[in-house]
């Protein structure tokens, strides 16, 4: 049955991809509140939409489908039912347990079409905005009681539209997320995956009802039969071993491997996309600190079909050549392997590639260094404005969710 899906890699040619617009979010965001809400800055919104509008008008030139997260959400509302059980799950998650608050967000919401309507469960509400939708004075005492200007936070990091759900293969995982904050994001992974037409007849790798969090940031299609899933900060190994359950043992997709590398769990090595991706059949971005050596997690299927992991340890160079039977493998470093380089352009997704062909890739252009080893190691580099982008710490491949690539040649 279609399911509106195909990933098998990631460098085959891009065809359709999901995206979502900075929106009204981010201008919901406060210094006071920057951790909660996992931002180290504030990017200034209409610059950071035009730097957006680049990157979707990059693609749509390379011949990309662009589609936007807003749009699929509101698709996927195909009945007053859906639309109820969405309003309650949205309210049941942003933690609105006092009665009377639900009723007023839910009358307040419910007076919207539903393209504002979900657009504002995205920005967040404030409590100045619900109080011209009542006319107790009990209520606008209450809105003003604690000093938190917000009944609903924002979800500023969804343009980051590689984490809360991944395309493998014709199937999706959604993801349980590790903090509070982005996990309220996959709920419209879930509505999209069970009543948008085109997207509800795909397979479910992964799901948000998990207890143990997964990112899309470290799952790596490293070829139609491997996939690459970093132990991280955000994604655990319970996770992994049920991921990979459930992609090996589903007898309609070609993965044979999973390769669980353990990368360091810290902020700046957030995701394995972070540190590493790939941008041609035998050539990688990474960050120096993974050259030296590296423990990666074997896990396939016995002769008998139950789970073997075997540990390997050494030059991830020699790793990826042994499990993607490549003769040679180029690592690209970010920032030329300058200490002060790679450390700058680190922290500026100068690794976070978005490949939409063998050996064609879209990047910052603030990481010039990287930028130019590319070009030098025969890369084609379209380069994209990020000043304000970049301040969410994520690059082009966060925040691009491929829905479509052709199969590598």
């Amino acid at each position: 049955m279609e399911t509106g899906i195909h990933n098998t890699s990631e460098i085959g040619r891009l065809k359709k991809v999901l995206l979502h617009r900075p929106g009204q979010e981010l201008e919901n965001l406060m210094p006071e509140y920057l951790e909660r809400l996992l931002f180290d800055d504030i990017p200034y919104l209409r610059e950071a939409q035009k730097e957006h509008d680049a990157f979707a008008d990059c693609l749509r030139q390379q011949g990309v489908e662009v589609v936007y997260l807003t749009d699929l959400v509101v698709n996927s509302i195909t009945s007053d039912e859906v639309r109820k059980e969405l309003v309650i799950q949205f309210l049941d998650e942003a933690g609105i347990k006092d009665r009377r608050s639900r009723e007023l967000l839910g009358e307040y919401l419910g007076k919207m079409p539903d393209k504002q309507m979900v657009s504002t469960m995205m920005a967040g509400v404030r409590k100045s905005q619900l109080q011209g939708e009542s006319e107790k004075l009990a209520d606008l005492l209450s809105a003003a009681g604690d000093g938190y200007p917000f009944v609903v936070d924002p979800m500023p990091n969804l343009y980051f539209t590689r984490d809360p759900f991944a395309t493998i293969g014709t199937g999706v995982s959604i993801h349980k997320m590790l903090t509070e904050t982005r996990n309220r994001e996959t709920l419209f992974g879930k509505f999209i995956f069970e009543h948008n037409p085109e997207y509800r007849h795909a397979p479910r790798w992964y799901d948000r009802g998990e207890t143990s969090s997964l990112e899309g940031g470290d799952i790596l299609i490293l070829s139609p039969q491997v996939l690459g899933v970093g132990i991280s900060q955000r994604t655990k190994g319970d996770s992994i071993d049920t991921l990979a359950e459930a992609v090996l043992t589903y007898s309609r997709t070609n993965f044979k491997k999973i390769l669980a590398f353990n990368i360091p769990k810290s902020r700046s090595f957030m995701h394995l996309d972070t540190v590493f991706t790939m941008v041609d059949r035998d050539k990688f971005t990474v960050h120096p600190n993974i050259l030296s050596s590296i423990t990666v997690f074997v896990m396939e299927l016995d002769e008998n079909r139950k789970m073997k992991i075997t540990q390997e340890d050494g030059r991830l160079e020699d790793i990826l050549k042994e499990h993607l039977g490549l003769d040679h493998v180029t690592l690209i470093e970010c920032g030329r392997g300058s200490e002060v380089d790679a450390a700058r352009e680190q922290w500026n997704d100068g690794s976070n590639t978005l490949a939409i062909a063998p050996g064609e890739v879209v990047v910052y252009s603030r990481n010039y260094v990287t930028n130019r080893s590319l070009e030098e190691a025969g890369i084609k580099v379209h380069t994209i404005p990020s000043a304000e982008l970049s301040r969410g710490r994520g690059g082009p491949r966060c925040m691009s969710m491929p829905l479509w690539r052709e199969d590598p040649n």
